[in-house]
């Protein structure tokens, strides 16, 4: 063997042989397609991320601060992997298509502190995102704990975003905030300071030229808390912000702790045209995969609710009896019964109402508080959901009544403690077979693969609000819209749409056609609806049919047309019928030319539109030519939907 000098010599011929530069400090990470790519620097624990060769995140960094131990800089590089080729394949009930594929090349890069302590972070990129997480591969008994994340996402001048403050903990209706509940503010510069000092929710969506950028977490366990974004962005960077004080049950843990080894949730940037962010999975995709559970009850579907239209007295037994002959005559299958429940009409009438459900073919899911002492909401049933033993007690009573899901309301926030407590919820319901929904909520950030039995969530400015005062119903056609690009991107939103009617003491200022186009735009694994049983009887024949045979569960996706809060035009399939839906959120006529030639060959379908005349809705045939673009015309405020049955 060949004789060197010194061992900095022997060093760098070793290096070049494993095919590692020393002089070349960044390893490189592309998608399958090599449309997408990242360059990181583990010395100067950084990144950059490109889209077609052109940089749209630059100098971003990684990183978090252990309390033994720094792990944002001067880390000592190891090694990094070859890159492999990640295939997952799994199937969902409650997402935008039941058979998912994701292909992913991985790059585990190692490195250690100067005390030697290791921390390995992990890239995974695919066609559609960038993914990344940090790993603490070393064993150990004793409690770490993290301070801090370093991690951001820098980019370039010209960007603009389109983000949803974090309310500020304690703050609001009975310090019930946060609850991912605010308007988004649109098109607005990169670098502008969220007016609250919790920062911005997930998903956060950039746009810099035509590249759009979608900004969320997924594999959020049991040992790291949820994350925002900070207040501030100077110079256009944003990094990750960890819970304020008050977002922890009392007592409870904040930040993340945790034994070794340990796995921070995955970062994601979705990355590439407003169809691919559309159509894409990756929210799912990293998500842990699915726990054993009984599959027999998970069943979406759409649910009746008194509550969302006639408020607090609706809640009784007569009232609550007329809806679920409204969900029966509606072919939905379920009836959901709000806040204080168990006073206004009580365990042993519930019974009763439970027992007449199940003649008619309907569920009933049932409203409970989180709260213990965090929040100051008097709502009832309380402090029933608060230990594995009241919890047990609880759910083993509704599964012999024959309860088939709960609502659980009014969280605290994204400390560790609250992440815990959602889950043992989740937990204890599959047990005993019951569905479940959160409101005043998180976002679920991948849970509903992990937990089949989570069939939403709220976490966003909904219907409720609509309701409430003039202002926010004027707000209405551009949060849809937004609300339907961003929020509902990865995760099933539980807006509670479509009045078709009235709102009381509120004038609408959505057309008909608009909110009957959000029960296919939107989804969630249970879609309850604002319509009444009163309204229903004005909304024309054909529409009530077409109602009552929406599918729950959706086998493909196509994203049509639109712009993030002004339009939004998306097509779904369900088996053999393809249903295409559009909302126009600004006040001006939209002109629509839209190729839907993959539907099929001269196709006759169904159009459901707004009408010129006093009536709701105008009903009619519609063709698709392949050699033609199928015209169609959305009113100010309005919407559409098409509806096609194909050759099997």
């Amino acid at each position: 063997m060949k004789k060197y000098k010194n061992k900095a010599t022997l060093l760098i011929v070793i290096l070049a042989m494993t095919g590692i530069s020393y002089a070349q400090r960044n390893i490189v990470v592309s998608s399958p397609d090599k449309k997408i790519t990242v360059e990181c620097n583990p010395q100067k624990l950084s990144y950059d991320v490109k889209y077609n060769n052109e940089y749209i995140l630059f100098h971003s960094k990684l990183g978090v601060v252990r309390a033994d131990e720094d792990f944002s800089q001067n880390l000592i590089f190891i090694k990094a992997s070859d890159p492999v080729l990640i295939n997952d394949s799994y199937e969902m009930l409650t997402a935008k298509k039941t058979h998912i594929n994701y292909s992913a090349s991985r790059v585990v890069i190692s490195t250690k502190t100067i005390a030697g302590k290791k921390m390995n972070i992990v890239f995974q990129v695919s066609n559609d995102a960038v993914a990344f997480r940090y790993v603490f591969p070393e064993r150990s008994t004793d409690i770490k704990k993290i301070t801090k994340e370093t991690t951001s996402f820098h980019f370039k001048d010209g960007t603009k975003a389109w983000l949803q403050l974090k309310t500020d903990a304690q703050s609001g209706w009975q310090h019930s905030n946060p609850s991912y509940e605010a308007h988004y503010m649109m098109d607005i510069p990169t670098g502008t300071a969220s007016p609250s000092k919790n920062g911005w929710v997930y998903p956060a969506m950039f746009q810099y030229k035509n590249v759009w950028v979608l900004l969320t977490e997924a594999a959020l366990g049991r040992t790291y808390c949820g994350t925002a974004l900070q207040q501030q962005s100077p110079d256009n960077e944003y990094s990750v912000e960890f819970p304020q004080e008050g977002e922890t049950i009392p007592g409870g843990v904040l930040n993340p702790q945790s034994s070794l080894p340990w796995l921070s949730p995955w970062r994601i940037i979705a990355i590439g045209n407003l169809k691919t962010i559309v159509e894409s999975t990756v929210g799912t995709d990293l998500a842990f995969p699915a726990i054993k559970m009984d599959p027999s009850f998970i069943k979406p579907g759409k649910a009746s609710w008194s509550w969302i239209i006639k408020k607090d007295d609706s809640t009784t037994y007569k009232v609550s009896k007329n809806y679920i002959d409204f969900a029966s005559d509606m072919h939905w299958q379920y009836c959901l019964l709000d806040a204080n429940w168990d006073t206004l009409i009580g365990y042993d009438s519930v019974q009763l109402l439970s027992n007449y459900a199940k003649q008619k073919n309907v569920g009933l899911l049932l409203w409970y508080n989180s709260a213990g002492n965090w929040n100051t909401v008097q709502y009832h049933p309380k402090d029933k959901l608060l230990t594995h033993e009241s919890r047990v007690k609880e759910f083993s009573k509704l599964r012999s009544m024959g309860i088939k899901g709960i609502k659980v309301d009014f969280f605290g926030g994204d400390g560790q403690s609250f992440i815990n407590y959602y889950q043992d919820i989740l937990d204890d319901a599959a047990t005993y077979h019951l569905l479940v929904n959160f409101h005043g909520a998180t976002l679920p950030r991948g849970w509903q693969r992990t937990y089949p039995n989570l069939m939403t969530t709220e976490a966003i400015f909904g219907y409720e609000n609509i309701t409430f005062n003039q202002k926010d119903a004027d707000q209405e056609p551009e949060h849809s819209v937004m609300s339907a690009f961003a929020r509902n991107a990865f995760d099933p939103m539980d807006f509670t749409p479509m009045n078709l009617y009235k709102i009381p003491r509120i004038n609408r200022v959505t057309t008909a056609a608009f909110e009957l186009a959000t029960s296919i735009i939107y989804l969630s694994g249970i879609q309850h609806y604002a319509e009444s049983p009163e309204g229903m009887l004005h909304v024309d024949a054909p529409v009530k049919e077409f109602l009552k045979t929406i599918p729950s569960v959706w086998d493909a996706v196509k994203f049509i047309d639109g712009f993030p809060g002004k339009y939004y035009v998306v097509a779904r399939r369900a088996g053999n019928k393809w249903y295409v839906a559009g909302i126009n959120g600004e006040k001006q006529e939209r002109n629509l030319e839209m190729d839907l030639s993959f539907i099929a060959k001269q196709l006759k379908g169904t159009y459901y539109k707004d009408s010129s005349t006093d009536t709701m809705f105008e009903v009619g045939n519609v063709n698709i030519d392949p050699k033609q673009k199928t015209i169609i015309t959305m009113k100010p405020y309005g919407g559409f939907v098409l509806e096609f049955q194909t050759k099997n």
